[in-house]
């Protein structure tokens, strides 16, 4: 009957493996459809429609929330690189979004009437006021992409969260290394600023940022200002480059050239000035070998964290 297929057609979508991202987030989109899915059959059982009104749970009030969505505006679109975007997001009033360190946010966006999620980590300082910013890579065939890559000033985009982050202290650790690769790298920023805004901070890290060429090296002119402080050292591996000789010379002594792997680990640690905490940030292959080879180097498991 026609009264049947309305309500097929009400009845809240199964999330796709697609849209739950993957780090943990509470509550999940799957607790989200869960919740959604039995107000469904409530109201269903009641034939009453109204009690599905409130089904979309979105907010006004432009305060970040885990549980629902809600809507920030883009106020600018920066390209970084062929593929990678800064995006800045105004937050009302002068507030700031609070997220503790390498905390992350999911971002709801719809393709071709399919709903998709992700997790991104915002790069603004935590205490910046009245914006936020993020860095995405976007990827020719994403279904999130597709939807990123149209954005522009004025358009409005639904987040929610915080979820997860590293629970960093001052001092804690004699020496962070940190091992990103590409877009890892956003994690670590909110890090290394809150390190260098505390005068009191003395902990030492050494970041090591993995990208294919120099080109494609993001946030240079922030991570240029960062390695200035006395206890930070910043190290590009860059795999595509076969020389450093066309590389600026301020470059040329902390860039190695091919893949981060066992030997270079293992190189770096030693060049460390005392045993590191490890944190990790890449893909899931560059997180797995980053793990296998620091255990190879003697890096226990509880000296490492992964994003």
């Amino acid at each position: 009957s026609d009264n049947e297929e309305d309500w097929l057609a009400l009845r809240p979508q199964e999330p796709s493996p697609s849209q739950c991202c993957g780090s943990g987030c509470k509550p999940c989109i799957y607790d989200v459809y869960e919740k959604e899915l039995a107000q469904w059959e409530r109201a269903k059982a009641m034939q009453d429609k109204s009690l599905l009104m409130g089904k979309k749970e979105q907010s006004s009030n432009s305060e970040l929330n885990p549980d629902t969505f809600t809507a920030f505006s883009v106020s600018s679109v920066e390209q970084l690189t062929e593929d990678t975007y800064q995006y800045k997001f105004e937050l009302p009033g002068n507030s700031s979004l609070q997220l503790s360190l390498g905390q992350h946010i999911v971002l709801r966006g719809v393709v071709n009437g399919l709903e998709v999620q992700r997790a991104y980590t915002p790069i603004s300082p935590r205490n910046a006021e009245g914006y936020f910013e993020v860095l995405i890579k976007c990827y020719e065939a994403g279904l999130m992409s597709q939807y990123i890559k149209t954005w522009k000033r004025g358009d409005v985009v639904f987040w929610r969260g915080p979820f997860g982050g590293f629970p960093y202290q001052p001092n804690k650790h004699g020496e962070l290394l940190m091992l990103a690769s590409g877009t890892g790298l956003a994690p670590m920023i909110p890090i290394l600023q809150s390190i260098t805004d505390d005068e009191e901070d003395e902990t030492f890290v050494t970041l090591v940022g993995c990208f294919p060429t120099f080109d494609k090296i993001y946030l240079k002119p922030l991570l240029q200002d960062l390695a200035r402080y006395w206890n930070i050292r910043i190290l590009y591996v860059l795999s595509q480059e076969t020389s450093l000789e066309k590389l600026p010379w301020s470059y040329q002594e902390n860039t190695y050239t091919g893949r981060l792997n066992e030997d270079l680990v293992k190189t770096i640690v030693n060049s460390c000035r005392r045993k590191p905490f490890v944190l990790i940030c890449g893909s899931s292959a560059f997180n797995e070998d980053m793990s296998r080879y620091l255990k190879a180097v003697g890096i226990e498991e509880n000296s490492c964290f992964v994003f």
